[in-house]
């Protein structure tokens, strides 16, 4: 068995939503970023690269691949579990959370959950998302953007 872990941050722009599990949610701002700015899945798919000794999200989708431009991050998440799968690991289970002030994400939640263990091609049963505030502390406390950390155990086929 292997573990990673994988931590991801990204600041509010213009907008009218923010995608978070691959779920867009109303909101009066978007994250910024190369891709879709999706903590969440950013997180999970490095904490899937370092448990399979891969590096981190950087390193296999640079933001200056302009081909990456925009891209949707759950396709970054399908990659991953490619790039683990071909490397001979199985997903055993994901724990994360995602750290915001606003907007709330219970409601969405289950969704998120759908759409990770899809994409993921594992059992909803083996994803687990969580989240929780910064009490009003630091940048994500302040409203400035929103944060994941993410812990994957990964399985030698």
């Amino acid at each position: 068995m292997r573990v990673g872990i994988g931590y991801d941050i990204h600041r509010f722009g213009e907008g009218e939503s923010v995608t978070i599990g691959n779920v867009s949610i109303p909101f009066d701002r978007s994250l910024t970023g190369h891709s879709d700015a999706d903590v969440l899945l950013h997180a999970i798919c490095d904490a899937m690269l370092g448990a399979a000794g891969e590096g981190d999200i950087g390193i296999h989708f640079p933001n200056t691949d302009s081909s990456l431009k925009g891209i949707s991050s759950i396709e970054l998440l399908k990659r991953t579990r490619k790039i683990i799968t071909l490397k001979g690991f199985s997903i055993s289970n994901v724990d994360s959370v995602v750290i915001a002030e606003a907007p709330r994400i219970l409601p969405f939640r289950d969704a998120m959950i759908k759409n990770i263990a899809a994409a993921m091609e594992i059992d909803v049963n083996q994803v687990n998302v969580k989240a929780t505030t910064s009490e009003g502390i630091g940048a994500i406390g302040r409203g400035e953007g929103i944060g994941a950390y993410a812990v994957c155990m990964l399985t030698d086929v």
